[in-house]
């Protein structure tokens, strides 16, 4: 595994590299960073060149001084844009989950020319939901929560609304999830702070999408069924004139990881040309 950063406005962006072959970008869920996808990794990587990163305030990668501590779409999405052309000047696969399926749907509608395919699993965009006011309120009630009694009270707001589809991660199994965990606990507050109520409140540019509607595969967890994470989805899935994909698991592909990544690897898009991918990597081997 190869780690280095990358400038970008405003930010220092931390990814890491695993693999060889043509580009396959990571994009984590809110509050996540590179290492969540350490469970589902290795048989990706048997295909593509993998890359992960820390989105933008998050764990290792640092705003500037005067950049906005508010996490926008947009921005995300123009990070990892900034990312893949970085790597390779070829389209590349894409996974989001989460927020990252929202960051995802964004770089697709933004810049077709560099995404060949997106799998976008379970993207909370609770805006295209005929309820979205009556989300929006629950939404907003766990940020009161979070600002009057604290990280708590408002996760397990969180988490009774969403219908209890976010099952715990696994205990640690070695010194690099643990540390991870560490990270993600201290995220946790950015994300309900700067970035809960943003990214549930955006609305995907449908039109855009319906261009590009061939290389998209929306998805949602088997567990999830019907409840909230999974309806956006189904949809943007059902607008688009597209298949909902089941995937193994709930709402977090650590549910069943071996069973999640035969099923991304089936979904994700011809890879075609190489094209650079690691060209202008300069970063330093951190081990296996």
């Amino acid at each position: 595994m190869t780690a280095a950063t990358l400038r970008v406005p405003g930010a220092t962006l931390y990814y890491e590299l695993r693999g060889a072959g043509p580009l396959l970008l990571l994009l984590p869920g809110g509050g996540g960073d590179a290492a969540v996808f350490d469970p589902i990794i290795e048989p990706l990587a048997a295909q593509f060149t993998v890359a992960t990163l820390d989105p933008r305030g998050y764990s290792r990668s640092t705003l500037d001084p005067d950049a906005p501590r508010e996490q926008r779409v947009e921005v995300q999405s123009d990070d990892a844009y900034r990312l893949i052309t970085h790597l390779t000047d070829e389209p590349v696969q894409v996974f989001g989950g989460s927020s990252g399926a929202i960051v995802g749907l964004d770089l697709l509608a933004r810049h077709p020319e560099s995404v060949r395919g997106l799998v976008a699993h379970e993207p909370p965009c609770f805006a295209v939901l005929d309820d979205a006011a009556r989300q929006r309120e629950f939404i907003d009630e766990v940020y009161t929560l979070f600002r009057t009694e604290g990280l708590a009270a408002a996760g397990a707001r969180f988490l009774a609304g969403i219908g209890g589809t976010l099952k715990p991660m696994p205990a640690p199994a070695d010194a690099r999830a643990a540390a991870m965990l560490e990270r993600l606990s201290a995220n946790a507050a950015i994300m309900l702070e700067h970035e809960l109520r943003q990214f549930t409140s955006y609305m995907p540019d449908l039109e855009a999408l319906k261009t590009v509607s061939d290389r998209l595969v929306l998805a949602a967890g088997e567990e999830t069924g019907d409840q909230l994470p999974a309806r956006p989805a189904a949809a943007l899935a059902d607008r688009l004139g597209l298949t909902l994909t089941r995937f193994p698991g709930g709402h977090s592909f650590t549910d069943a990881p071996v069973a999640f990544s035969q099923l991304l690897l089936e979904n994700l898009r011809a890879p075609g040309t190489t094209g650079r991918p690691n060209a202008s990597v300069e970063g330093v081997s951190v081990g296996p």
